[in-house]
């Protein structure tokens, strides 16, 4: 029977029936997708979708987040694309929803990512597994919060890019992680991933430095220009997915973040 769903950009999206030929245009969804169990339905996912190892191996890639092969979508004759209003490209999202459903999420704070979860469910046939995921994730970050009460924010700069260098700022996923975790970001004023200067950073003062794994690799290697620009603030590397991934993985993130905490207070 065909249902009308409404994704997370308020648009109408008509499927025919239940979806058998999916594809993922994120990766934290596709993860998400894993699961919940769709193996046999998701048929297509992007090169940034390494979660899980096997699907990256054996799923057909149809591309990049932002440059998808349109040639490759086609050839697997989807009933459901997923993607993301900041992860894909608008030209290409419409090009694609002019002939297939597009469900597109809009992913800002934690409560968005459960929504997303709860709907992402109803859309595939998977509403109870999908329901009990986002149960435990909310109650994974309840505890944490919980367990900062009363700790006093830790000023911090969290930084994705170098040549330039980019910081994640205000109205970003990773920017609702952050105050999660207790950290209170020193570009929450700004907008989006603005450029900075180390000039800048250093003038900020931040109490700590994080350096994403991704999107650009930050390594050891680059902790000492910024121990040289900011030498009373604590640096540790940043485990990106755990910050900026809104399915599944988030079930893990609650843990790693106060992990986070200990090793900035040790170093």
């Amino acid at each position: 029977m065909p249902t009308t769903f409404t994704d997370q950009m308020q648009r109408p999206v008509h499927l025919a029936g239940p979806p058998r030929r999916i594809v993922s245009l994120v990766p934290s969804q596709t993860e998400l997708l894993h699961a919940l169990g769709l193996e046999e339905e998701v048929v297509g996912i992007t090169k940034f979708c390494v979660h899980p190892p096997e699907w990256f191996r054996e799923k057909i890639r149809v591309g990049g987040t932002k440059d998808a092969k349109l040639d490759k979508i086609h050839a697997l004759q989807p009933d459901l694309i997923i993607g993301n209003q900041e992860e894909n490209e608008q030209e290409q999202i419409q090009a694609l929803a002019a002939q297939y459903p597009v469900w597109m999420s809009a992913v800002y704070t934690l409560a968005d990512a459960l929504e997303m979860i709860r709907q992402v469910g109803r859309l595939t046939g998977r509403e109870m597994p999908a329901a009990q995921l986002a149960a435990e994730i909310g109650n994974r970050f309840r505890a944490l919060k919980a367990q900062l009460a009363g700790q006093p924010p830790i000023r911090t700069a969290y930084l994705i890019w170098r040549q330039p260098y980019m910081a994640a700022a205000g109205r970003t996923f990773i920017n609702s992680m952050m105050q999660w975790a207790g950290f209170e970001n020193v570009f929450a004023r700004r907008q989006r991933y603005p450029e900075i200067s180390l000039e800048e950073l250093a003038d900020l003062r931040p109490e700590a430095i994080l350096l994403s794994s991704e999107p650009y690799p930050f390594k050891d290697k680059h902790l000492e220009e910024f121990r040289q620009a900011c030498p009373h603030s604590a640096l540790q590397l940043a485990d990106g997915e755990l910050f900026s991934w809104y399915g599944s993985r988030l079930l893990r993130s609650a843990d790693y973040f106060l992990e986070l905490r200990r090793e900035l207070k040790r170093g």
